[in-house]
């Protein structure tokens, strides 16, 4: 209960931050705005074209791929954060009083939970007022959510880890970088089978694809089938071995 006590403290002092300091908040909202924008508009009548639809059809298709993205894309500024407490002082502060540990470490990545929710919305509003019409039941939407919150929770916890091996913030500000790449490596723009075949096999064995596919047919209401098995074991594996890292280098 200690420990669930002071996470939640250290959760209301991440809110605070993201109140008086927004910035980093606005700019990883944006970003993903700004790129589903425009790639539907500069390329979604030819990318509409190649899957068989129009505009409207391809900010279906890429809505997914853009969660994915806006999601990597926090991470960036979860190990900013990390990093800056790291080496601000503050972190040493806190292993002086009587608090839990790891509440450090769970305040960060429940705040980046509540912030990548912040920028999900935006992104799906942004994406409903160019023409995106998902089918998705109140069911589907609950799973899209638990995708979406389990994925997460995932990569937040890589970028804690990350941040935790880097000396200094601009290390830390670098590392999650090549995950921004990984949903244009995949199926987030456009279909894997289109690919080469090296990078096509690349594509469907990382694991942005099996999540962005998941919330693909979620979001059409169709079943997920081994995309949603595989988008949890890759999420599983992903938030066990950032906690175990990031727990084992703070603990250091």
């Amino acid at each position: 209960m200690k420990a669930v006590a002071d996470s939640a403290t250290m959760l209301r002092r991440q809110l605070k931050h993201v109140r008086r300091y927004p910035t980093p908040l606005l700019t990883y909202t944006a970003v993903p705005v700004i790129i589903l924008l425009l790639f539907v508009y500069v390329l979604g009548g030819t990318m509409g074209a190649g899957i068989g639809g129009g505009r409207a059809a391809y900010a279906g298709y890429l809505t997914p791929g853009i969660m994915a993205t806006t999601i990597a894309g926090a991470a960036q500024g979860t190990a900013i954060a990390v990093a800056m407490d790291m080496t601000g002082g503050i972190v040493a502060r806190f292993k002086t009083m009587a608090i839990a540990r790891v509440s450090v470490l769970t305040g960060h990545v429940l705040g980046a939970l509540v912030q990548n929710f912040l920028a999900l919305t935006a992104v799906t509003a942004a994406a409903l007022a160019i023409g995106f019409r998902p089918a998705a039941t109140a069911p589907d939407w609950l799973g899209v959510i638990g995708i979406l919150a389990m994925f997460t929770f995932a990569i937040t916890w890589l970028s804690v880890a990350l941040a935790l091996i880097a000396r200094n913030v601009a290390t830390a500000s670098n590392l999650p970088m090549p995950l921004l790449i990984l949903p244009f490596l995949g199926s987030g723009v456009v279909p894997t089978a289109s690919m080469p075949a090296p990078l096509r096999w690349f594509a469907e064995h990382q694991p942005f694809t099996p999540v962005i596919e998941t919330l693909r047919k979620l979001l059409a209401a169709q079943p997920a089938g081994t995309d949603l098995a595989k988008a949890v074991a890759w999420s599983a594996v992903i938030a066990l071995a950032g906690y175990l890292l990031a727990r084992k280098l703070y603990n250091r």
